[in-house]
């Protein structure tokens, strides 16, 4: 069992890295994201305070999305959790290390995903998804065997995100950079750092990512 942060910019592959340690090693993927829209509608005292709050048009505060992440991990048995969209700032690392602490858990490896911007920039305004399953594609690297057909579900309908274009992401990597980037920083000095490159093959960032966690 490892509990691990992915670390890395807008399209660097955090997300299917993700959902192959998920399908791989049993772990368990902690998006904020989702644990917000999915505590929205979920009826609890943490959920009805989530939905007040967005309610509202106000962004969830660092307490919630820890109270959030404490309910998910408490009393958990498993492959270990992933954290994926948390921590973004310093504030929060210091917040997660401590909830950590609380619950009895560690945090194991911290895995940053290494990307050249003009690559990634490059890799992100190809990028297209099936909108009924989910499966990813790219103009050059991977497009559908059948022009406009995904080749998993058969379906028609693919998409690209509205703010994958190159002005769109300068703009989310400059965020990145400017919020998130002083985390490695931070975790490098507590010598949990360890580093890939996400612009491999993605059979090749498996196997760097895997080497990490056998050794944590």
């Amino acid at each position: 069992m490892a509990n691990i942060i992915l670390l890395g910019p807008p399209g660097a592959g955090k997300g299917t890295q993700a959902k192959r340690l998920v399908e791989g090693r049993g772990m368990v993927q902690l998006s904020t994201g989702d644990m917000l829209r999915e505590a929205k509608t979920s009826g609890t005292e943490m959920g009805n305070r989530v939905a007040e709050v967005m309610a509202r048009g106000e962004l969830v505060t660092d307490e919630i999305v820890i109270g959030l992440i404490e309910e998910r991990i408490t009393g958990h048995s498993g492959g270990g959790f992933i954290f994926d969209g948390f921590p973004r700032t310093l504030k929060q690392a210091d917040a997660l290390g401590e909830l950590l602490n609380r619950t009895g858990q560690t945090l194991d490896a911290v895995i940053e995903m290494q990307v050249d911007d003009a690559a990634l920039v490059a890799r992100i305004t190809g990028r297209f998804t099936c909108g009924h399953c989910g499966e990813v594609y790219h103009e050059v690297t991977r497009p559908t065997k059948a022009e406009g057909t995904c080749d998993v579900c058969g379906s028609t309908d693919l998409r690209k995100r509205a703010d994958d274009n190159e002005d769109a992401l300068k703009q989310r990597l400059m965020e990145y950079y400017k919020k998130t980037s002083p985390l490695i920083g931070y975790y490098y000095a507590k010598h949990q750092l360890s580093s890939v490159d996400g612009l491999a093959e993605m059979d090749t960032v498996a196997d760097a990512i895997a080497s990490v966690l056998d050794k944590a």
